[in-house]
């Protein structure tokens, strides 16, 4: 049991670097505030389903899922 809880640990920990990594390259919600009356759209802006930014966000949604089963499978045993 210690090396499937030794395994997990490290996938643990590396979900935990990657989730970080994304959060950090993604866009921040006001990135275009400085259009006037955010009638700016650029064709990022109106293609936000297909770009590398809807890519990002699905997998962090996914390393975020991942992460909170591992955490609680991790600590099962604990309580």
């Amino acid at each position: 049991m210690s090396v499937l809880r030794i395994v997990l640990t490290v996938l643990l920990i590396l979900v935990s670097v990657a989730l970080v990594v994304l959060v950090l390259l993604q866009e921040g919600k006001d990135a275009n505030l400085g259009a006037i009356s955010g009638a700016y759209e650029t064709f990022w802006s109106k293609n936000k389903g297909r770009s590398k930014e809807a890519l990002l966000v699905r997998i962090t949604e996914f390393l975020a899922v991942a992460f909170f089963v591992l955490s609680i499978v991790l600590n099962i045993n604990a309580i």
